[in-house]
């Protein structure tokens, strides 16, 4: 039978919720050395530990440092955080050339003005994201795809979009 991946196995290698403990903080600052984002960098070292945690029975310490081995899956996370978002940065771009010419159509026949006025200051990332989940009613993980991002980042970005139209909504109706 197996160890548990938090029990120290016989080479030497530490509890995985000990190298969390000592090595998270220091994943996070260089993470967020790296994006400039807090939010971008909160959401890689999570991707980064979960990545680490499915792989922990193959980390052999006699190849290198706990610290070492995760900061080598974050650069792999941001890397692809940075080719994300350069995709995401050419659809907005393309959008907001496309939508320019659209100033006078409306989201959908039968929102309130206040709402079609939310919707407008939502980013296009966002936008885009709560048309496939809210308007499309496609589930998270499709929704991701479709986006090319991980299924947390879609669901935060939905959250954060969504928490947005909640405050401009109730700024609208005071």
């Amino acid at each position: 039978m197996p160890a548990p991946l938090d029990a120290p196995a016989a080479r030497g290698t530490p509890a995985f919720a000990d190298v969390v403990a000592e090595h998270l903080d220091a994943v996070y600052r260089y993470l967020l050395y790296l994006t400039g984002d807090r939010s971008a960098a909160e959401d890689l070292a999570a991707e980064t530990f979960e990545k680490a945690f499915r792989s922990w029975r193959r980390f052999d310490p006699r190849r290198g440092a706990p610290r070492t081995w995760l900061c080598a899956i974050a650069h792999s996370q941001a890397v692809d955080w940075f080719r994300a978002e350069a995709r995401r940065r050419k659809r907005e771009q393309t959008y907001a050339r496309d939508a320019a010419g659209l100033d006078g159509v409306v989201f959908s026949d039968g929102l309130s003005p206040a709402l079609e006025r939310a919707l407008r200051a939502l980013s296009p990332a966002e936008r885009e994201v709560v048309a496939l989940r809210v308007l499309l009613e496609l589930d998270g993980p499709a929704a991701a795809r479709v986006l090319g991002i991980s299924t947390t980042a879609c669901s935060t970005r939905l959250s954060r979009a969504l928490k947005r139209l909640e405050e401009t909504m109730g700024d609208a109706r005071d």
